[in-house]
């Protein structure tokens, strides 16, 4: 089998939503892990003599994993997840060696411990056509597999995928499909809507509200110093950290505003009752000044302003890609200008 050259970081399926209704459907909050699960990555190690198997799930966001036997894999960032271009694809991924493939060879897992080198990934499907994450074998030294193992393989991800449909049963008894679908569209850790909101929720309401001849504010927000605070105390307080700060969001804005986390730090905001520069300047403000009081990490005052950019529309636009690209425009003003304020857009920045 070739080595799939699949673009890197991660791309998304053409049907990553419903895709994403399936994952849901399997781990609306947490992954329980399965006796069966394990004792099948365990079996799978022994019989292809392997250094880890496991049973992946691809979050909107993250690896999640279900199961895993010999070396443990953890939890991880989807671009880093070998699994996501099984996603990707809907196809096996097989590389002998990892330390040639683009998409690979700069891994931490390659070039440091534990020298991983050999990976080979099969899909895990519960619903036709929609692939959660694979049943990966993962080995430090390079190898190949052939028809026949290959053929083991397929079987085996048959067998877990099985396994995962029975674990879902008990979820979809407690569950309904618009409550999944709104799952799919919401943030895990925020609980705030994802960006796949925003093509799906956010973009037709924008849509109508133009057609009505109604203005709208948006705010693009952006977290000064995140990065520096996620590398000091860790991905855990950072974590804590984006809870916190979607909590703020919620208490300046008001329950017909929809607050969006685009992904890391950056969030943006639709006031569908905003019509002037006033208003829009007022809420700003009143962000700003949430986000100047120090949060509480681990009983420690953690302090992480917020750069603003703000716009109006259809004023300063009127489809997703140029309300995008202005609002990037006012946000990095802001930034430019010092961080922890709010720049309004015009079109002088383009």
């Amino acid at each position: 089998m070739n080595i799939q050259n699949t673009p890197h970081p991660f791309a998304v399926p053409a049907n990553e939503t419903e895709r994403l209704v399936s994952v849901r459907s399997l781990l609306p909050s947490e992954l329980t892990i399965s006796d069966e699960l394990n004792i099948l990555t365990t079996l799978v190690q022994d019989i292809f003599q392997a250094a880890s198997c496991s049973v992946t799930i691809i979050d909107e966001d993250w690896q999640r994993i279900a199961a895993t036997s010999g070396l443990k894999a953890e939890d991880c960032p989807r671009e880093k997840s070998g699994c996501t271009h099984v996603v990707f694809s809907g196809q096996p991924l097989i590389v002998p060696d990892m330390r040639l493939h683009p998409a690979f060879r700069q891994q931490s897992y390659v070039t440091g411990e534990p020298g991983f080198r050999f990976y080979a990934g099969f899909p895990l499907e519960i619903d036709q056509g929609l692939t959660l994450g694979a049943l990966c074998v993962i080995d430090t030294k390079p190898r190949d597999f052939d028809n026949h193992q290959c053929a083991e393989m397929r079987s085996f991800a048959q067998l877990a995928s099985a396994l995962l449909s029975l674990q879902r049963k008990n979820t979809l008894l407690q569950s309904d499909k618009v409550t999944l679908r709104k799952n799919a569209l919401t943030d895990p850790l925020t609980q705030l809507y994802n960006r796949r909101a925003l093509k799906e929720h956010v973009a037709p309401f924008l849509r109508q509200h133009t057609e009505s001849k109604q203005s709208a504010g948006i705010l693009m927000l952006d977290m000064d110093n995140f990065k520096t605070i996620n590398d000091t105390y860790g991905h855990p307080a950072g974590d804590r950290l984006l809870k916190q700060a979607a909590d703020r969001i919620r208490s300046v804005i008001s329950a017909d505003d929809i607050p969006v986390r685009i992904g890391g730090d950056e969030f943006c905001i639709i006031l569908p009752s905003v019509q002037n520069d006033r208003d829009l300047q007022l809420i700003a403000d009143r962000m700003i000044e949430a986000f100047r009081l120090p949060f509480k990490i681990s009983g420690q005052d953690i302090f992480s302003a917020v750069s603003i950019g703000t716009l109006l529309t259809p004023q300063d636009g009127s489809t997703g890609e140029q309300l995008s690209r202005h609002a990037d425009k006012a946000l990095y003003m802001a930034k430019a200008r010092g961080r922890n304020c709010a720049v309004r857009f015009d079109k002088s920045m383009l």
